[in-house]
């Protein structure tokens, strides 16, 4: 039987959370029906070590998304693949409009946020009057799809629901050998916040919020990088913050999620948070801001975490308050997780797409 050949387009495998996802998916194919093979702008990041060996790198060698678009359509004209997955909504929104010079491959996207919250650009958005020329397009959450089919139009028929996949055996290998972090404080509760350094993931707001938790033993570790890190650290200077403490980007952020007493998710909007599934399967509870993005899919409320409102920081500060003078059962944390998100449940349905695609 002929493998069914997929390219998958990313920008690059830097440790985020479309690249971690589209990692696994191609890892994991079923190696009897795919032949899966990863094309990067720039060869670089911190998953191309976790790429298998039989998965084939493709690296254009280029720097930004808008020049890009040519050497991805010579690739594919080149090589001629069964289906293309594009895994991030810019290149996704520039490829929709030359779909139809490709009648032969079967195209996919997968959006990786809430468009109308995400992309704000009008050149950008242009593009996707253009989404319903993909055969199907992966939304990982209700917000998504709805957000989808509301602000941009695209054909209900057209969008797959698939949630993010987890893989424990990944992060039970990192935790193996794992110890608590030295920067937590023994006399401290420690509470852990994961994201890029951007407006989207509302450190601001957080730290308004620990503002008034200064006069408390509790410690907030933020892991990440990006281009608010000055900002921020100068607000937590300003706000006399001394147990707020920026990590930067760490390569086993599980082992912070693991001994953490508390994970909290600020975001002003999200697409299918793989943190927050992640602090889960580490068997931590979690806060999260109710914002766009699939949040309340994945929080059952006070078996894995709760939902709060940041933007009123007084209230987000005493439900924190009142989270850490609790216990949680951390495996009845992870089962919620598990028994949902694991990555054999949604790979199983991505594997499915794939074949149903390739078949039509």
């Amino acid at each position: 039987m002929k493998k069914i050949s997929v390219i998958f387009i990313l920008p690059d495998l830097e440790t985020g959370g479309a690249e971690r996802i589209v990692t696994t998916i191609a890892n994991h194919l079923s190696r009897d029906r795919f032949e899966p093979k990863i094309l990067l702008l720039r060869k670089q990041g911190g998953y191309l070590n976790l790429v298998k060996k039989d998965v084939e790198i493709i690296d254009l060698n280029t720097e930004r998304i808008r020049h890009s678009l040519k050497p991805i359509l010579a690739e594919i004209y080149r090589r001629k693949p069964d289906i293309v997955f594009s895994g991030f909504g810019e290149v996704n929104a520039y490829l929709s409009l030359f779909i139809k010079l490709f009648p032969r491959t079967k195209f996919i996207a997968r959006e990786t946020n809430v468009v109308s919250q995400h992309v704000t650009r009008k050149e950008i958005r242009f593009f996707y009057n253009f989404y319903n020329n993909y055969q199907k397009i992966i939304a990982q959450s209700d917000d998504m799809m709805k957000d989808l089919m509301k602000n941009f139009r695209v054909n209900s028929n057209k969008i797959v629901k698939i949630n993010n996949p987890v893989d424990f055996d990944f992060i039970d290998e990192k935790l193996r050998n794992s110890v608590k972090p030295e920067s937590f404080k023994y006399n401290f509760k420690n509470v852990v916040a994961i994201g890029n350094l951007s407006s989207r993931k509302g450190f601001d707001n957080l730290l308004k919020v620990f503002s008034r938790l200064k006069n408390e033993n509790i410690l907030l570790h933020i892991l990440g990088d990006g281009k608010d890190r000055e900002i921020l650290h100068q607000m937590k200077d300003f706000l006399g913050l001394k147990h707020v403490v920026f990590h930067g980007r760490q390569d086993n952020p599980y082992q912070f999620l693991k001994y953490a007493d508390l994970f909290v998710l600020s975001s002003r909007y999200e697409g299918f948070p793989n943190v927050l599934l992640e602090a889960g399967a580490c068997g931590t509870y979690s806060l999260a801001n109710n914002c766009p993005g699939g949040i309340n899919e994945i929080i059952q409320n006070r078996v894995n975490g709760e939902i709060s409102d940041i933007d009123n920081h007084e209230d987000f500060s005493q439900k924190i308050m009142s989270i850490l003078h609790q216990s949680y059962d951390k495996g009845a944390i992870k089962n919620s997780i598990r028994s949902r998100f694991s990555k054999d449940i949604i790979l199983d349905k991505y594997e499915k797409v794939l074949l149903d695609l390739a078949n039509k």
